[in-house]
C-alpha cells in the first residue's frame, strides 16, 4: 500500500508542514559559540535537531507524513525501513496518532537507537545492511501485511517536514549567508533548500556527505544519480548508496556545493561539541560542522547556519570517538 503523494514538494508543503507540527514537535534552540567563531572566523549558528524528540529532526517528516494518513492507513499502520533516527521517529509518531508500526532495521544498529524503536511500541525486523535489500525486505512486508511503507527520505510529505528545522532557523536568524546541512538521501537538505529558496533567496545551501560515502557529492557533478556500495563509516546514519528520485533534483537545481568530512573530522567534531558547547551529537549530527571547519567553502566573516541532525549515539562508542 502506498501513499499517494505529489511528485515533488513545495516550500507551500513546508510551510503546512510546520503547521502540523506545531505543539507536538520541539521549536529547538539555536546556538552560538565564541570558540567556533574563532577558528572558523565565521559567525555560526547551531540548529540543535539533537534536541528534538526522539533526538533527531527526523521527527519532522515522520509525523508530517503519518499526520495525512487516511483512516483505513492508520488502522492498518505504517511499516519504515531504517538504521535508527527514522526508526524511532516513525515508531513514536504512530504511537502519537495511535497506529501499529513496524521498521525493518539493520542487525548492526546502534543499540540505544533499536532499543528505543521498541520502547515507542515499534515492532523491529532486523536484515543484514551488507548483504540484504532492505527495501525489498519492506516492500514484500508492506504487501503482506497491507501497511504503508513510509521511506526514510525519498517522500514528498518526508521531505516537507524535514525542511521545518531549516525553516524555523531562517525564521530566527533570517541573515544567513550560508545554510551546511548532512546528507544521506537528501531528504534534509531537499527540504532545507526549499525553506532557504523561499525565505532567504541569498542564502547558499551546502550538503556534507561522509568522505567514505560521498554518491551525493558525486551526483552532483555528474548531473544524474551515483549509486555506490553501502559505505563503512561511523556516520551510521548517511550509509545511503544513493539520493533519491524526488531528492535529487532539488538538490541539483538548489544546492550551492557538495562536499565531505573524514571520519577523523567527525570524531574531532563531536569532542569540540562535548567539551566546549557541552551538547551531545552523533557522528552524522556533526558531519554540517565538519564541513564547515574542513575548509571546503571559504566562509571567513560570513553568517552560517549549521544544522546539527541528531544526537542518538550508544554511550561506550561516544565513550570511544571522545578518547581517541
Amino acid at each position: 500500500m502506498n501513499l499517494s503523494s505529489p511528485p515533488a514538494p513545495t516550500f507551500d508543503d513546508v510551510s503546512a508542514a510546520a503547521q502540523r507540527l506545531q505543539g507536538v514537535a520541539h521549536r529547538t534552540p539555536v546556538l552560538r559559540s565564541t570558540s567556533a567563531d574563532e577558528s572558523t572566523g565565521a559567525h555560526l549558528f547551531f540548529k540543535c535537531e539533537n534536541l528534538q524528540r526522539t533526538g533527531a529532526f527526523k521527527f519532522r517528516g515522520a509525523y508530517n507524513t503519518l499526520k495525512q494518513f487516511t483512516p483505513e492507513q492508520r488502522e492498518n499502520g505504517v511499516l519504515a525501513f531504517s538504521a535508527g533516527n527514522h526508526a524511532q521517529a516513525i515508531a513514536l509518531s504512530a504511537r502519537l496518532l495511535d497506529m501499529p508500526a513496524v521498521i525493518v532495521m539493520p542487525e548492526d544498529a546502534p543499540a540505544t537507537k533499536m532499543a528505543a524503536t521498541r520502547e515507542y511500541g515499534a515492532q523491529v525486523v532486523t536484515y543484514n545492511r551488507y548483504t540484504e535489500d532492505r527495501e525489498a525486505i519492506s516492500r514484500r512486508l508492506a504487501q503482506e501485511r497491507g501497511m504503508t511503507l513510509v521511506p526514510p527520505f525519498d517522500h514528498p510529505h518526508v521531505i516537507a517536514g524535514q525542511g521545518t528545522a531549516a525553516l524555523e532557523l531562517l525564521q530566527e536568524v533570517p541573515e544567513l549567508d550560508f545554510l551546511f546541512v548532512c546528507v544521506g538521501g537528501g531528504g534534509l537538505l531537499a527540504g532545507s533548500i526549499l525553506a532557504a529558496q523561499a525565505l532567504a533567496p541569498q542564502c547558499q545551501v551546502v550538503g556534507v556527505e561522509p568522505e567514505a560515502g560521498n554518491d551525493g557529492q558525486q551526483s552532483f557533478k555528474a548531473g544524474h544519480i551515483v549509486q555506490i556500495p553501502t559505505p563503512h563509516t561511523i556516520a551510521d546514519g548517511a550509509q545511503t548508496q544513493a539520493l533519491g528520485q524526488i531528492t535529487f533534483p532539488i538538490i541539483q537545481n538548489g544546492a550551492f556545493d557538495m562536499v565531505t568530512a573524514s571520519d577523523e573530522q567527525l570524531a574531532q567534531a563531536l569532542r569540540f561539541f562535548a567539551e566546549r558547547m557541552k551538547i551531545v551529537v552523533e557522528p552524522t549530527g556533526a558531519l554540517a560542522f565538519a564541513g564547515v571547519r574542513n575548509g571546503s567553502v571559504d566562509l571567513r566573516g560570513k553568517r552560517v547556519g549549521v544544522l546539527i541532525s541528531g544526537g542518538n549515539v550508544d554511550l561506550p562508542r561516544y565513550a570511544r570517538f571522545l578518547a581517541e
